[in-house]
């Protein structure tokens, strides 16, 4: 009996160092990485194909996309993640209010309730919404709640390029949790993958991906800024504000859509973004928009794979530079960035689908 219960612990070790080395990755070359003098980058934790973030009050929540999984990471070290959702599609992603968390899964917005007390024994995912198209291609959501308290969805073009309904493509909707209501808030918004709110007015602001096929250096991705709902973004008939599509530009001009704050670059595959509220950093950052570039995927040399910065003066952009940059190296990338989170310390952290982990970006320069 003994030997038994002896066996029975070593292999009750065994599975959970097993598990353990799932979740993790090889060492990452990290050294590899440039950031401004003063900033350091490390490893936060091992989570695969980690896509969007979402803070709860005591745990970090990360989407997927690949992996169908959505993993609960708490904030006190060793921040080991656990799993609490799987066999979902492309919930890549997360967004947590009044201790619910809200998981989009393509056509299907999904909660899981008191989620922080039940880790050990996530509940089941209940449908908010199912009303979204099913369509995969740029079916994957990131999603936030807004200073309304309406849960904001996008829904991208079904294709590369394409004129699709009005009403249910190319848009960003919001989603009022309790009764389902869906309205749309912004047109002609090919996909975008990241938004946020600014500080100062409140207005949402969102990356866009421009469309393929028309060279390695256009059209641009975009950082747009929605001033009032309703507004068209240009999509498909224009592209970064003055670049006219050579099938559908001829049915409108380009001065009929709203021009973006600022252009990035062409093919990045700009993602989550984030104005940075934090008062870690020093000040030339104080709310700047970071935006992970996750990286072209069919230019004949490869662009983005960094998390750059746009600083502002008030609605105006006045710069667009890299911030961390060196996970391509040549024409081969080691990592992608896919999501930036601000922490409430101040650091900010990157997730990387490709690496499968999430960083911490931290200040210890002189102001």
């Amino acid at each position: 009996m003994k030997r038994l219960i002896v066996s029975l612990a070593m292999a009750l070790a065994w599975l959970a160092q097993a598990s353990a080395a799932a979740l993790s990755v090889p060492a990452l070359p990290l050294s590899s990485l440039k950031l401004p003098p003063g900033f350091r980058i490390e490893l936060f934790a091992s989570v695969p194909n980690a896509r969007q973030m979402a803070l709860g009050k005591n745990t970090l929540f990360a989407g997927s996309m690949r992996a169908g999984k959505v993993y609960a990471i708490p904030l006190q070290a060793p921040h080991t993640p656990v799993v609490i959702a799987a066999d979902l599609e492309m919930p890549v992603g997360v967004a947590f209010r009044d201790g619910d968390l809200y998981v989009s899964a393509v056509n299907r917005i999904l909660r899981l309730r008191n989620i922080e007390a039940r880790l050990k024994n996530p509940p089941r995912p209940e449908i908010v919404s199912s009303a979204y198209p099913d369509d995969t291609h740029h079916g994957w959501k990131f999603i936030a709640f807004g200073p309304d308290g309406k849960l904001y969805v996008p829904v991208g073009a079904p294709c590369n390029i394409c004129a699709p309904d009005p009403d249910k493509y190319a848009v960003i909707t919001r989603l009022d949790v309790s009764s389902g209501t869906i309205e749309v808030v912004a047109r002609g918004v090919r996909n975008s993958v990241g938004f946020d709110w600014q500080p100062q007015s409140g207005e949402l602001w969102f990356t866009d991906n421009g469309r393929d096929w028309l060279g390695d250096d256009a059209p641009p991705d975009e950082l747009n800024r929605l001033s009032r709902p309703g507004q068209h973004f240009g999509y498909p008939y224009c592209h970064g504000g003055s670049f006219t599509d050579p099938e559908f530009g001829q049915a409108r001009r380009c001065d009929e859509f709203e021009l973006p704050v600022q252009n990035l670059g062409a093919h990045v595959a700009s993602l989550g973004m984030r104005f940075y509220r934090g008062k870690q950093f020093p000040g030339r950052y104080r709310d700047a928009v970071f935006i992970a570039e996750h990286g072209s995927w069919n230019r004949s040399r490869k662009n983005g794979y960094r998390v750059s910065v746009v600083r502002l003066q008030g609605s105006r952009a006045v710069s667009y530079e890299p911030f961390v940059s060196g996970w391509q190296q040549g024409e081969s990338a080691w990592g992608r960035p896919a999501d930036v989170l601000v922490m409430p310390d101040g650091s900010l952290l990157v997730s990387d689908d490709q690496a499968g982990a999430i960083y911490r970006v931290s200040y210890r320069g002189n102001r």
